[in-house]
């Protein structure tokens, strides 16, 4: 599939670490989540596409409610 930005198929999928913080003064004392999704990195114009599994979503869900 081609980038959604330029086009390219010169993309990779890759493993990424990362630590989701939720904005706003009512979440200062929520750490945070840290998800470990698949990205895919287009090597032309650096446009990225995330996909979270459902458990990782579900806890940003669930972040947000609280």
């Amino acid at each position: 599939m081609p980038c959604g930005s330029c086009e390219s198929v010169n993309e990779t999928e890759l493993t990424a670490e990362m630590m989701i913080h939720f904005q706003g003064p009512i979440h200062l004392a929520n750490p945070g989540v840290l998800v470990f999704p698949k990205v895919l990195v287009c090597l032309d114009c650096g446009f990225l596409q995330i996909n979270l599994p459902e458990g990782e979503l579900g806890l940003l869900r669930k972040g947000l409610a609280s």
